[in-house]
C-alpha cells in the first residue's frame, strides 16, 4: 500500500511541474530573449559604435524602427543586407536580429543554424558567441523532440562564477529540470538564482515563485 501512495505522489508531483512548465515556460522565455536582446544590443553598441560608418548606422536605425513598427519581413530585408555588407558591431547586431527574426517565423531550424554560426564565429567577442549558445538553448527548449541533456550540456559552461549569462543559464537550466519533471535539480537552479544579489531582480521573483509552487 505504501509503494501505492508513493507511485500516486509521484504522479501527481510529475504533473505539477508539466502544468508549471507549460504556465510558465514560454512567459520566461519569451522575457529572456528580450534581456538578452537588449544586454547585445546595448554591449554592441559601447563596443563598436564609434568606428561604424554612417550609412551602416542609419541603415540599422532604419531597420530597428522597421521592426519595432511591425514591418518584420521589410526588417528582416534590411537585417539580412547589413549582416552580408557591413562589419563589426552592425554585422553583429544584424545577424542576431536575423536570427530571431527566423525563430519569430517559426523557421526553428533557420534560427538555430545562424546562432550557430555566430557561436562558431571567433572574431566575435566571447561574451557574443556565449549568448548566441543562449539562444540555440532557448528556441529549442519548448521542442518536445530536443535532446534536454544536449541543451544542458550547453549550458553548463555558462554558468561559471561570473559568467555573463550565468543567470539566464541557470534558469534555463531550472526550465529543463522542469521539463524533464526533475524536481530536485530545477529547486537547485531556482534556488541559486533567489539567492543571488546580482541576479536582474525580476529573475529573482519568478525564481521565488517557481519555488514556492515546487515545494508543495
Amino acid at each position: 500500500m505504501g509503494d501505492l501512495f508513493r507511485e500516486i505522489d509521484e504522479e501527481l508531483r510529475q504533473d505539477r511541474y508539466e502544468r508549471l512548465w507549460q504556465s510558465y515556460g514560454k512567459y520566461v522565455l519569451g522575457f529572456g530573449i528580450a534581456l538578452v536582446a537588449s544586454v547585445i544590443g546595448w554591449k554592441a553598441w559601447t563596443h563598436y559604435t564609434v568606428s561604424q560608418h554612417q550609412a551602416q548606422s542609419l541603415q540599422f536605425s532604419n531597420a530597428g524602427r522597421l521592426l519595432d513598427q511591425g514591418n518584420k519581413a521589410e526588417a528582416a530585408a534590411l537585417f539580412a543586407n547589413l549582416a552580408e555588407r557591413s562589419s563589426g558591431g552592425y554585422r553583429a547586431l544584424s545577424r542576431f536580429h536575423q536570427a530571431a527574426l527566423r525563430a519569430d517565423s517559426g523557421d526553428a531550424t533557420g534560427a538555430v543554424s545562424l546562432y550557430e554560426e555566430l557561436v562558431r564565429d571567433k572574431s566575435l567577442d566571447r561574451i557574443f558567441r556565449e549568448a548566441a549558445e543562449i539562444f540555440v538553448v532557448m528556441v529549442q527548449i519548448d521542442d518536445p523532440k530536443s535532446d534536454a541533456a544536449a541543451l544542458q550540456a550547453r549550458l553548463e559552461p555558462l554558468m561559471k562564477a561570473n559568467g555573463a549569462w550565468r543567470h539566464a543559464a541557470r534558469e534555463l537550466s531550472g526550465l529543463l529540470a522542469l521539463r524533464s519533471g526533475d524536481g530536485t535539480a530545477a529547486r537547485g537552479y531556482f534556488r541559486q538564482i533567489a539567492d543571488d544579489l546580482e541576479a536582474p531582480q525580476g529573475m529573482r521573483a519568478r525564481s521565488v515563485q517557481v519555488l514556492a509552487v515546487i515545494d508543495k
